[in-house]
């Protein structure tokens, strides 16, 4: 008896030994949604008007027994910002009353780069244009959405969490590389390793996370993919597939009733080298001229116009929906994730994570920076700039200027213009050579930096399990590079079976990072590598270093972090002056009301008298409800302006004043398949008016009883 109670208690102490101190947490995070750019595409008319999905902040908090802890934050906006994480740790230290417990050295706020969400969050200029500048409005929800997220995970720490990882089989027609050609420059043999594969990663890497209880605690994982399923034209708030996805897994976890981002269980579905992937998956064609229907130039993206001259705009991908339906190719691309990832979950996700909790940071000064070279050589980074092909943009939403995909020589018209901004040195030349420079940003500070000089990296350590936080876009074999590196690296110092994911698009933006072969081409991603041919050299020599820090106990040299810019933010965003409704009209009523009945395959469409949504945000609410009556006469809410059935779409008066309305659409279809009902429904709005005071008024509008019908 006393050898079985040995036994038991040594079981015991084992797996508590294994397990992890876990907090998880979800925010809302979504932003102006009306008349401010989305980022992402830097198309100027790609101005909001209203909200498909609410865009969420997902963090998770890990602490081991010696009480060490990091944060990761998994957010559905483009990419992350040194000035967001700056701010965020200030509302973190001002909430906990301590500025040890979270700091740039285990905080990493990862963007899932969807293109449908708004600008104006970053603090250089180039990424500031079409947002009209700085946007305070953005700022302040994605502060507050990822504070509230971290805090919350803080605070719902338990003890006890076993952690299991798995990587499952390939996810199939998820995916492609939008610059194939540039891949095959990489090395044969390099690319022969990863032949099941192809040119994009197929593998999504998972992390599960299970209550002492056995209780389903939230789930993380990693798979390369754009977050371009919604194309350029779109003008309503989304988190794109990968925020789909996650809405997708969380409603199957926390069950149907459970509105979006109010349920337990969290499920984020984080960016990791996606820089050439796209979820277009039919593929370029030629849309217009003699060539249509036909591939787009392989090397070039373009296709020939009526006078023989090759032109980027009309070659581009379309999703696999139906006609290219970008809605539909979301769902197609997000439900695939989504089964890949449940199945994974539930059936493969039992590689046991043990080990400590660790991780190191550093700032680097990227401008001029040494790498050594495999031959033994010494190569160095570059002031920042931008090639011609950037301004060509990509398959997945070509540019608006007369620019081609692997421009290698420069144009004397752009050279000038460009020369207002900065004059390259033949210096800087030579450095980014074979990149001709369109935009010489590195040099610029006026009226405040460009680009930036100073980036962060960082690692993170559970147990066997690495992940290395990058601020950019790798491509497939840039990442795939970087991981093998440094996997070996973790091997070769006494670690078994590590398992290394990268972040991507993490604490701050640095366009893309392509291989040195690939730079060569100067396609998009090319073009829009800042720092050089050696930038992934230098991320993966510096990655190398904080890694071997980590394993041996060393503190990280570092250098200055980046400055605080807030001071110098100039935006031209006009504020909201006063709303209107019109003689005879209250805000809230109903402009077009409801049908009397609907079929499960119609869209109930109601339109409101309105005011500008940015006169509330109503985080962690809604513009809009779908409310059944129950049986004793009261109403329940069933969807909100975060379900993906619904639609909440806004337009304004003249200019940002006047006269408004919202249409909010319910598509019974969609609704159907997460469980909508027969029943007795009415829907309604919710929004807040300015008066020329400057006071604010909150208002609701409810359309008429309507019957729903199978």
């Amino acid at each position: 008896m006393y050898q079985l109670i040995t036994l038991l208690v040594a079981l015991l102490a084992a797996n508590v030994a294994n397990a992890y101190k876990v907090g998880v947490g979800s925010a809302d995070m979504t932003g102006p949604a009306a008349q401010v750019n989305f980022m992402g595409y830097a198309v100027p008319n790609q101005i909001g008007r209203g909200i498909h999905m609410r865009l969420h902040a997902r963090a998770y908090v890990v602490v081991d027994d010696d009480d060490s802890r990091i944060a990761f934050v998994s957010i559905d906006g483009g990419m992350g910002s040194d000035l967001l994480n700056l701010k965020v740790l200030d509302k973190l230290s001002e909430a906990l009353g301590d500025d040890s417990i979270y700091s740039y050295d285990n905080l990493a706020i990862s963007g899932t780069h969807t293109h449908s969400g708004p600008a104006g969050f970053l603090q250089y200029v180039l990424y500031q244009f079409t947002s009209l500048g700085y946007v305070e409005e953005t700022m302040d929800a994605f502060v507050e959405g990822i504070s509230t997220a971290i805090l919350e995970a803080h605070n719902n720490v338990q003890d006890g969490v076993e952690i299991a990882y798995a990587t499952g089989n390939k996810l199939l027609d998820s995916n492609i590389n939008r610059s194939p050609s540039s891949y095959l420059l990489n090395p044969e043999e390099e690319r022969a390793q990863y032949a099941d594969e192809g040119d994009t990663d197929k593998n999504m890497l998972m992390l599960k996370f299970t209550g002492s209880d056995g209780e389903d605690l939230a789930m993380l994982n990693w798979f390369a993919v754009h977050g371009t399923c919604m194309n350029n034209t779109n003008k309503l708030i989304s988190g794109d597939n990968k925020g789909l996805a996650s809405y997708l897994f969380e409603r199957e976890i926390n069950g149907v009733d459970v509105l979006p981002g109010k349920g337990k269980f969290v499920a984020a579905f984080a960016s990791t080298n996606l820089g050439d992937v796209s979820p277009n998956t039919q593929g370029p064609v030629c849309h217009s001229g003699p060539n249509e229907g036909q591939p787009c130039d392989f090397t070039s993206s373009t296709c020939k116009d009526d006078k023989g001259k090759d032109k980027n705009e009309a070659c581009y991908s379309l999703g696999p929906g139906t006609n290219g339906n970008m809605v539909e190719s979301t769902k197609i691309i997000a439900t695939n994730q989504f089964n890949h990832a449940l199945d994974l979950y539930k059936n493969q996700a039992t590689n046991k994570v043990e080990g400590k909790v660790a991780y190191r940071h550093t700032f680097l000064d990227m401008r001029n920076r040494d790498v050594l070279l495999e031959d033994g050589s010494i190569g160095k980074t570059c002031p920042a700039s931008l090639g011609y092909s950037f301004a060509a943009g990509t398959t997945d939403g070509p540019g608006m200027f007369d620019f081609t995909q692997g421009t290698n020589s420069s144009s004397p018209f752009w050279n000038v213009v460009s020369g207002f901004i900065s004059k390259p040195t033949e210096e800087e030349i030579a450095c980014q050579s074979p990149k001709p420079i369109l935009l010489n940003t590195g040099d610029v500070e006026k009226p405040y930096e460009w680009d930036p000089a100073t980036v962060p990296i960082s690692v993170f350590q559970i147990g066997q399990f690495f992940i290395l936080n990058v601020p950019g876009e790798l491509t497939t074999m840039a990442g795939r590079r970087m991981r093998a590196h440094i996997k070996k690296v973790i091997e070769d110092n006494g670690v078994v079976d590590p398992v290394v994911t990268i972040a991507g698009l993490t604490n701050t933006y640095t366009h893309y990072i392509t291989t040195f072969e690939e730079y060569q081409a100067q396609r998009y991603e090319a073009a829009s590598t800042l720092y050089g041919p050696h930038t992934l050299g230098a991320y993966m020599q510096e990655m190398e270093r904080i890694v071997l820090d980590l394993l041996n106990g060393d503190e990280s040299v570092t250098d200055s972090q980046p400055e605080d810019l807030t001071e110098a933010q100039i935006s031209f965003v006009p504020p909201v002056v006063v709303d209107f409704v019109g003689i005879g009209n209250k805000f809230g009523d109903v402009k077009d009301d409801a049908e009397k009945s609907y079929g499960f395959d119609e869209v109930v469409s109601v339109s409101f008298h309105a005011a500008n949504p940015r006169n509330n945000q109503r985080l962690e609410d809604t513009f809009l409800s779908v409310e059944k009556k129950n049986d004793d006469g009261s109403w329940g809410v069933k969807y909100v302006d975060g379900d993906w059935c619904t639609k909440f779409m806004w337009e304004g008066g003249v200019g940002h004043a006047g006269q408004s309305t919202a249409t909010v659409e319910w598509d019974l279809a969609e609704a159907k398949e997460v469980g909508a009902e027969e029943g007795t429904y009415k829907i309604c709005y919710f929004g807040t008016r300015k008066h020329v005071s400057g006071k604010f008024e909150e208002f609701t509008g409810c359309s008429s009883e309507f019957a729903v019908e199978a």
